[in-house]
């Protein structure tokens, strides 16, 4: 006969405590779960939608036809709005997706609409901001252990914060500009633990490019990327956000890096707002883990036409290119356009190409004329590039990382072959879709455009 068994209510008993990763945590508090595993669905609530003028006008028609004419945003101070894709153009539909952005944050008394209307001088305009997921950053909009949602694939880069960020569609879209909810699945998590001294000729993204080489463009597909390690510990702000802005290559749901003193650091005076970070369970349950001695990876590139075609940047050094960009949220911030002005400054040479420059924000922007790049004897990068005979650094934007309207600033408009700091290489990313794309880091493209082929920096840096 079977022992028998007394009852065990939940309420007197508890449940049993399960490890979860940072990703499953931060569903677990947004759906107001306690326990929660990779595959469960799950009603999720949002702490900030971002759109910008490429998404956000289909955005508002969907929630207007699915929630009335009349109908108000769920929350008008969670929800930030960021025009960035097509601004500086003649292009007339392009206009007219900023008049309507523009009228329906105004119709929805919206807080955070980074509005620009004089398009002939970008700095007569003080609350347009440029790139979204850099603005989203510097604006304070980024905080740990949140959810963060937005009408972009590099969405992911927010990850950076020790939060849940991905990109969705316009239709998830919309339907969150009324409810402020949306159903999503629990994604499994990978680690990444990146360890060893990070070598002074490397960036962030050459981290990424290697990891997304070892994983192809579908190996992390609808999984979480978490990356972890003293190399990852010793990352700016901006470099997490590089890392974290390419997990999407690899087709992961979203990046992630666990808050720390960086974080707190760089939020300080960014956010009144209060947050709670969270970390991943010594016993959470990984899907894999990928281990990379950081201190023996060599400068890297991709070469068309996908982030994955991996090759190392001196094995390239017969490429023969006809231009250089280094802009976007990916290649086009501070810490990106200060290792450029290094690379430039340490070699005392001109560059051999049209080298375009596209700061990611009105700040960055300001940056590279104020701030001194170091060991320079108090030169600003906009001096340093000057002196390198480099494109004078344009208003910010996304520019041509998408290719997008014909007179966009350096867009590809002609098949030729460009090293970019940018996130994609597929035919036509950048424009005409017989062009060649090789995406490297700001040293590597910095570099290149020295010597007019693909070069590894460290012909330079050393």
């Amino acid at each position: 006969m079977a022992p028998q068994q007394s009852e065990r209510k939940p309420s007197t008993s508890g449940s049993v405590k399960k490890a979860m990763t940072m990703t499953e945590k931060i569903f677990s508090r947004a759906s107001e779960k306690t326990q929660l595993s990779p595959g469960d669905n799950v009603w999720v609530n949002v702490d900030i939608l971002m759109t910008h003028d490429g998404c956000g006008p289909g955005t508002i028609g969907i929630f207007r036809r699915e929630f009335g004419e009349n109908a108000k945003v769920w929350d008008r101070e969670k929800i930030v709005v960021i025009p960035d894709h097509y601004i500086f153009t003649t292009d007339e539909r392009a206009h007219r997706n900023m008049d309507i952005l523009r009228d329906f944050c105004t119709e929805q008394n919206i807080k955070y609409f980074y509005d620009i209307k004089d398009l002939g001088n970008f700095k007569a305009n003080p609350d347009y901001k440029g790139v979204c997921h850099v603005a989203l950053a510097q604006e304070g909009h980024c905080r740990p252990g949140e959810v963060l949602l937005g009408t972009d694939s590099h969405t992911c880069t927010a990850g950076a914060f020790g939060q849940f960020a991905t990109g969705i569609g316009n239709t998830d879209a919309g339907f969150v500009l009324g409810a402020g909810k949306l159903l999503l699945k629990v994604p499994p998590t990978l680690r990444f633990v990146l360890d060893g001294e990070m070598p002074n000729y490397l960036l962030a993204k050459d981290l990424i490019l290697q990891i997304i080489g070892e994983m192809s463009v579908s190996g992390a597909t609808y999984k979480a990327m978490e990356f972890v390690g003293s190399t990852i510990e010793s990352l700016t702000m901006e470099e997490r956000m590089t890392l974290c802005n390419m997990a999407v290559e690899a087709g992961g749901k979203n990046g992630i890096v666990p808050a720390d003193a960086t974080t707190f650091k760089y939020l300080e005076g960014k956010t009144s707002l209060p947050f709670e970070p969270v970390y991943s369970d010594d016993q959470a349950r990984f899907v894999q883990e990928y281990r990379f001695d950081v201190s023996k990876l060599e400068p890297l590139v991709a070469k068309p036409y996908s982030p994955d075609n991996r090759a190392l940047a001196r094995e390239c050094k017969d490429v023969k290119i006809d231009r250089v960009y280094i802009g976007s949220c990916t290649g086009g911030k501070t810490e990106d356009f200060m290792a450029a002005a290094k690379l430039f400054l340490a070699s005392g040479k001109k560059v051999k190409v049209p080298t375009f420059l596209v700061p990611a924000t009105q700040k960055v922007w300001m940056d590279l004329y104020s701030l001194p790049v170091p060991g320079s004897g108090g030169k600003t990068c906009s001096q340093i590039f000057e002196e390198a005979g480099c494109d004078t650094p344009t208003g910010p934007s996304c520019g041509a990382c998408m290719g997008g309207l014909k007179d966009n600033y350096a867009r590809l408009n002609e098949p030729q072959v460009c090293v970019s700091t940018t996130n994609r290489n597929f035919p036509g990313r950048m424009g005409h879709k017989e062009g060649k794309i090789y995406l490297a880091s700001p040293y590597t493209a910095a570099a290149s455009a020295l010597t007019g082929f693909v070069t590894d920096p460290r012909d330079f840096l050393q």
